[in-house]
Order: structure tokens, then sequence, then C-alpha cells
């Protein structure tokens, strides 16, 4: 890398940095090499850039100082071993939701094919192509009620077509209401797997980071005065559609790790061996179950 290439990231991670991005340097990088159509680890091959291409990067740094997310300006969010197409209208994954998928794929590795899992609140399908293409031979459902969202969606299941015909699964969307009980009420009692990153946030309060709070859809974070609306429908249909022995996760805001289990557990005689799970900061994070032989909850 030359120096005046290495000058030009230091100037844009000072700026980001001045703007309250935390990972200033990092950000900088993946703009740069955005903007000169490279991956980030071939800008130490870099010997210089074009004018056109220092002035992409400079408007990018701009935006990024502005707190567009760095999604939005690159297009693509990574998760786990998934590049995902993102932008206005999706909710961008976070890394921390890759613990929740992990524990679903060690649960459903245990599983003979084919398995038969459900993603609540799809999103972008990071979860859904997440558990499709890590564990061969699963049939996932992805439902998700954004119009925007279901677009990205159905753009990311096409683009990792090839992966999952290779594996042998299969992604199929459903646009709905994932509090619906009637949504799937043909799968009642015949799924090996409930996972779902609802929206948590309380109603009244207001996230922190400006790119959630600008730029994910409102749709995607707030459900109710005490962030557990949704949580509360979800748990119902995952209780539905779950054959006994299940496995149920959902993640939730850091401060639910008592409330969330809680509310598993006062549906009495339906979930057992819930747990609440940390996340990379050791914060609370997602709750998970396991459907008992209970008949499912009343209508």
């Amino acid at each position: 890398m030359s120096v005046e290439t290495k000058a030009l990231l230091s100037s844009a991670a000072a700026l980001l940095d001045q703007a309250g991005v935390s990972s200033s340097q990092v950000d900088a990088e993946l703009l740069l090499a955005h903007a000169c159509g490279l991956e980030r680890s071939q800008l130490v091959s870099v010997s210089e850039i074009t004018a056109d291409q220092e002035f992409d990067f400079n408007a990018l740094v701009a935006r990024r100082a502005n707190r567009v997310p760095l999604q939005h300006l690159t297009g693509f969010a990574y998760f786990r071993h998934l590049a995902l197409a993102v932008g206005p209208g999706v909710f961008v994954p976070r890394p921390e939701t890759e613990l929740l998928v992990e524990a679903a794929i060690a649960h459903l590795k245990n599983i003979p094919a084919p398995r038969n899992v459900v993603d609540l609140c799809s999103g972008s399908g990071a979860i859904a192509l997440s558990i499709a293409l890590e564990v061969p031979g699963t049939i996932v459902l992805a439902v998700e009620l954004s119009e925007d969202a279901v677009k990205w969606l159905a753009h990311n299941v096409v683009d990792h077509a090839a992966q999952l015909e290779a594996v042998g699964s299969h992604v199929f969307i459903h646009h709905g209401n994932a509090g619906d009980r009637t949504l799937l009420a043909d799968m009642v009692g015949q799924l090996d797997a409930v996972v779902t990153n609802p929206p948590y946030i309380p109603q009244d309060m207001i996230p922190r980071d400006p790119e959630a709070r600008d730029h994910d859809p409102a749709m995607a974070l707030f459900s109710g005065e005490d962030g557990l609306d949704v949580a509360r429908e979800v748990a119902l249909v995952g209780a539905d559609l779950l054959h006994p022995g299940g496995f149920f996760g959902m993640e939730h805001a850091d401060v639910q790790g008592e409330s969330v289990p809680a509310l598993l557990n006062s549906m009495l005689g339906i979930w057992q061996e819930v747990k609440d799970n940390q996340d990379y900061n050791q914060l609370p994070r997602f709750t998970t179950a396991v459907r008992t032989t209970k008949p499912s909850v009343g209508r």
C-alpha cells in the first residue's frame, strides 16, 4: 500500500472516529476496498487509486460519518459464512444473532434429514439461509411481514440458490405475520425447530446507535410497551408448530434475560429446558427451550 493510500485511510479513519464510529479503521478500509472494487485483504497490494475512486471513497466516508450504516453503503452484511444483500427497508443482521443460529444448528445436526424449520421475522434471511446451508437436507420456511424486507429476502434466497441445491436444502418464503397462528396451520406439530429474531425494543425506548435509530425499519425494532408483544405471539406459534422435543430459540434485548424465560415458563407444561444464553459481549441475548409432549396450547 502506498504512502498516499495509507494517508487517505488514516484521514478517513480519523473523520469516522470523530463522528463516533467505533470501528473507524475497519470501516475506512472496507469503504476504500468497495470504492476500488476489491476485497479488504487486497488493499495491501494497492499502489495507487484513481481520482474517481478517491472521489467515490470520500463520498462514502462522508455518508458513513453521518452514520449511514456501513452495510447500506457497501450493499452487503456479513453473517456467519454469508454475504447478504441489504439496504433501506430491511434490518441489518448483527453478529450477536450468530450464536442463536449456532444453538439451532447444534440441535438440528442430531436429527436425520429431512429437517423442517421455521424462521419467524426472517428479514434479510440471515437465520434461514445459515441454517439451510450449514445443515444439509433442511427445509426452512422464512416468514416475513414487511414488503420491503421480503424483497431483500427473496434476493438473498435467489443469490444462494446454487449453494442451497448443492446441499439439498430449500428456503421457502411466506409473506405474512409471524404471529398469525393460522399462517402455517398445515404444519402444526411437524417442525424440528422454530427460530426467531423478532422486534423487541419497548415502544418508548429510542435506540442508542444512529444506524439503528435512523435506518433500521421501525417494524423490525419496536414491539409494544415492554418490547415483548411479538415475542408473546411467536412463542404461541412456536408451541403450535413444534413436535415434542422440537427446538425453540428467540433473540431478545440484553435487558430481557429474565422476562423472556419467564414468558416461556408461564406457558405451563409447554416448554422445558428453558435457558437464557449470552452473546459475544457476555450479555443476555437469546432464550432457548424444548417443546414438551403436552398438546398445543388452545386456540
